[in-house]
C-alpha cells in the first residue's frame, strides 16, 4: 500500500466513525453565521464578550491610525528587526495591569505553551500535568525534554502524593493546568495549587488563563486575579485572540523568566513577530478591559442559565463557566444533535475525539455576552425537547 492509499483508507475510518473534519465554508454576519445559506445564531465562537462584532470600538480604534502608524507587518522577528515600540509598551501595559515584574508576548497560544515548557525545562525536570490540559499544552510537555506524569482530572490529593514522592528526584518539578478548561468549562483551584507549590522549592506553577482571560476577575484579568494568586503563579499565561477579540498570548512573570525565554524559545526566537497594527489593537482593547465588566456579567448569567438547564434535563454537566458542554457520548449522537440544532437556527458543532476522549462527544456551547435572553430562551426550550439522556 502506497503512502497515499494509507491516508485514504485512514481518512475513510475517520469518516466510518463520524470523526472526519472538514474546513466549513462560513460567511460571517455579526452574531450570526449563514453556512449552506441559512443564517445560525453563532454559538461556537470564542468571542466570549462579544467585542469583535463591536462596530463603535473598531470605528474607535481606525481613528488613531494614520498612514504611517498602520504597520500590517513587523518583517522580522523581535530579536532582529521586529521588536518595535508598540511591543514594549503592550508588555508594559501587562505587567503595570497584572502588577508583576515583566510580561513577554507570543505570537499565539500555541506558540506560547510549545515554546514555554520546553525553553524552562530538561532531562531533570519533572512535568505534573493536568489529565485533561489543551493539546498546546501536551505539545509543549511532547517538545520538552522533560519526564511528564498526568494526575487525573483537579484530582490535588493524587497530586500532593506525586509531589512527596518526586520533589526531591528532580531538579524542578512543574505542574501545569487550565485554568478554565476547554472542553468541559470546569476550573482549578489555584489557591490550592498555590499551596502545593509552595511546600517545595523547586515546584513551578503554569497557568494557561486561555479561556479566562478577559472574562473572570474584577478587571477582567483571570481566574489568577478572581483568587487573588496572580503573584504565587510562575507562568502565568494567556490570550487575546479570545475575549480580548485580537490575536496572540502573553505571559507575566518575574524578569529572570522574562529574559530567559527571550534567550532560550525557539517559538519566540524563530518567528516573525505578529503585525505592529495587531499590538496596537490589543493595547487599544486592554486599555478598556477593566471598563467591559456588564458584559461579564451578562455572560455569568446567561452561562448559569444554560447550565442549569441541562442539569435539570438530566445531562452531566461539569462547566461552572461560559462554556457549557452537552455531552452525548457516540459522535454520530453529536453530530445528529448538531444537525437538529443548526436547523433551529443555532450553530453549535460537536466536538469528537481526539479532541475529547473516547466515549465523551459532545456538543460545546461557547457562550457570548452578545446572546439575547430570548435567543437563550429558545435554545433550552428546544435542548428540552431532546429526549432524556441515557
Amino acid at each position: 500500500m502506497t503512502t497515499i492509499e494509507q491516508m485514504q483508507q485512514e481518512l475513510q475510518e475517520l469518516k466510518e466513525k463520524s470523526n472526519l473534519r472538514k474546513l466549513p465554508a462560513i460567511t460571517h454576519e455579526g452574531r450570526n453565521v449563514i453556512v449552506d445559506g441559512q443564517r445560525m445564531l453563532n454559538l461556537s465562537s470564542n468571542d466570549y464578550l462579544g467585542l469583535a462584532n463591536d462596530r463603535k470600538l473598531r470605528q474607535e480604534f481606525r481613528e488613531t491610525l494614520t498612514t504611517e502608524t498602520f504597520l500590517p507587518t513587523s518583517s522580522s522577528s523581535r530579536l532582529l528587526t521586529g521588536n518595535f515600540s508598540i511591543y514594549d509598551r503592550l508588555e508594559q501595559q501587562l505587567a503595570d495591569d497584572f502588577g508583576t515584574e515583566a510580561a513577554l508576548t507570543f505570537n499565539s497560544g500555541y506558540h506560547a505553551n510549545t515554546g514555554i515548557l520546553p525553553a524552562v525545562s530538561n532531562t531533570h525536570t519533572l512535568i505534573l500535568a493536568d489529565k485533561l490540559v489543551h493539546a498546546s499544552l501536551i505539545d509543549g510537555i511532547r517538545l520538552s525534554a522533560a519526564k511528564c506524569i498526568r494526575y487525573r482530572h483537579n484530582e490535588y490529593n493524587q497530586l500532593e502524593r506525586l509531589l512527596q514522592v518526586n520533589h526531591s528526584e528532580y531538579e524542578r518539578i512543574i505542574v501545569v493546568t487550565e485554568s478554565i478548561f476547554s472542553m468541559d468549562g470546569d476550573e482549578a483551584d489555584l489557591r490550592e495549587l498555590v499551596r502545593l507549590k509552595k511546600q517545595y522549592p523547586n515546584v513551578l506553577l503554569y497557568v494557561d488563563e486561555a479561556h479566562a482571560f478577559g472574562v473572570r476577575g474584577q478587571r477582567g484579568l483571570g481566574c489568577a486575579e478572581e483568587q487573588d494568586c496572580i503573584n504565587d503563579i510562575d507562568f502565568l499565561v494567556g490570550t487575546f485572540g479570545k475575549a480580548l477579540a485580537s490575536a496572540g498570548a502573553y505571559i507575566v512573570c518575574r524578569k529572570v523568566i522574562r529574559e530567559y525565554l527571550i534567550n532560550k524559545m525557539r517559538t519566540f526566537i524563530f518567528t516573525t513577530a505578529l503585525p505592529p497594527v495587531t499590538v496596537q489593537w490589543t493595547s487599544f482593547m486592554l486599555e478598556r478591559l477593566a471598563g467591559f465588566w456588564q458584559r461579564r456579567e451578562a455572560l455569568r448569567f446567561l452561562s448559569n442559565q444554560l447550565r442549569e438547564a441541562l442539569k435539570n434535563k438530566g445531562y452531566d454537566c461539569p462547566s461552572t463557566s461560559h462554556i457549557v458542554p452537552l455531552i452525548t457520548g457516540e459522535s454520530c449522537v453529536a453530530i445528529r444533535k448538531a444537525e437538529e440544532l443548526q436547523r433551529k437556527g443555532f450553530y453549535a458543532l460537536p466536538v469528537r475525539p481526539p479532541t475529547v476522549p473516547e466515549g465523551t462527544s459532545r456538543i460545546r456551547f461557547s457562550l457570548t455576552a452578545e446572546i439575547r435572553e430570548s435567543e437563550m430562551e429558545k435554545l433550552i426550550n428546544e435542548i428540552s425537547k431532546d429526549e432524556k439522556p441515557v
